[in-house]
């Protein structure tokens, strides 16, 4: 045989090149195909096969501002392409000047337009409700979960977000206003993935954990954090910690590697400690934010084009790492 006139250490080395070959050339498939429809069993987000599911992307910034012109398929296509993503978080702006409360058809058409798109690549999306006072909004609110329930019932690959960031309400109001909100969305999809928000800002999940929703199947609770900030350390942790002990399904549905004002610093060693943090628990993740805003946790340096392919130079800090990050965790 051939082989045997290969001395073993150049045979070593043939395959070191075959396998460094065979891993730069690993296949993308289509994470839906993998996993279908998410669901909650014991505490834990699983797939189709009651497998735990651990979906990894980013979100797009507010459907408004600076970060509404990346709302495009090409963006989507170069995520999918470059980034690696699993999962796109869609957050549509409600109550700031050109959001859903002012142009709702507007914005409904900006939104859906890459949803579908994303749909169509069989990544996982995440329609954001992207509020702080959705409380007072629950009719608005209703009748947008209703009208994309009925659109995207048959559809294994959507997640609903049903309120980005309660401030300083009550975990009772914001429990509230949430089964209401899926009450409507289950008329037309009965089993989907819906995402949960908690008071002060997504960090009070242990509180939720002591009184969770249970009239409903297959609901998560959202969990935030800025990883460099100095009140998001241990003590934030122990409460995420906690919730999940008590049995309560967490989904990272925004995280920056900055600080809460979405500035600050970029503290390295802590961002690792909380990424190491999320794989450990096989949590689901969507880092902030697609823009091209001159601050922190922005992915893009101003003036990056609105068309995606960006270089290495066109990625702030927070873009090269991410992008790192995504690639080498989702298998690149």
């Amino acid at each position: 045989m051939v082989i045997q006139s290969i001395s073993k250490k150049a045979l070593v080395s043939l395959l070191l090149l075959i396998s460094i070959i065979g891993s730069s050339n690993a296949q993308w498939v289509a994470p839906v195909k993998n996993h279908g429809a998410l669901k909650v069993v014991n505490g834990k987000i699983v797939d189709v096969n009651n497998v735990p599911s651990q979906l990894r992307g980013i979100s797009l910034s507010w459907s408004i501002w600076q970060g509404q012109k990346y709302y495009n398929t090409e963006v989507i296509d170069w995520l999918i392409k470059d980034f690696k993503i699993s999962l796109l978080r869609v957050s549509m702006a409600i109550q700031h000047d050109g959001g859903y409360l002012q142009q709702p058809e507007q914005q409904y058409a900006l939104i859906t337009k890459v949803i579908d798109h994303a749909l169509a690549k069989g990544i996982y999306v995440l329609i954001d409700w992207h509020d702080h006072n959705a409380e007072q909004h629950l009719e608005e609110s209703k009748g947008f979960f209703d009208k994309v329930a009925k659109r995207y019932a048959d559809k294994p690959n959507i997640i609903y977000e049903i309120w980005n960031e309660p401030e300083r309400q009550t975990w009772p109001a914001i429990k509230a206003y949430a089964v209401d909100v899926i009450k409507t969305i289950r008329k037309n999809d009965p089993n989907k993935l819906i995402v949960v928000g908690s008071s002060s800002w997504d960090q009070d999940v242990d509180i939720a954990s002591k009184d969770p929703i249970t009239s409903f199947n297959n609901t998560a609770y959202s969990f935030h954090f800025y990883a460099s900030d100095p009140n998001h350390n241990e003590m934030l942790r122990a409460r995420a910690d906690l919730a999940i002990k008590n049995g309560l399904a967490l989904f990272v549905t925004e995280w920056g590697v900055g600080e809460a004002n979405g500035d600050g610093e970029f503290n390295r060693v802590k961002t690792n400690e909380w990424l190491n943090w999320m794989e450990s628990n096989k949590l689901s993740w969507a880092n902030w934010n697609i823009t091209d805003k001159k601050e922190t946790t922005a992915l893009l340096m101003p003036g990056a084009p609105v068309n995606g392919n960006w270089t290495t130079d066109q990625l702030t800090d927070a873009g090269k790492y991410i992008r790192e990050k995504l690639r080498e965790l989702n298998g690149f």
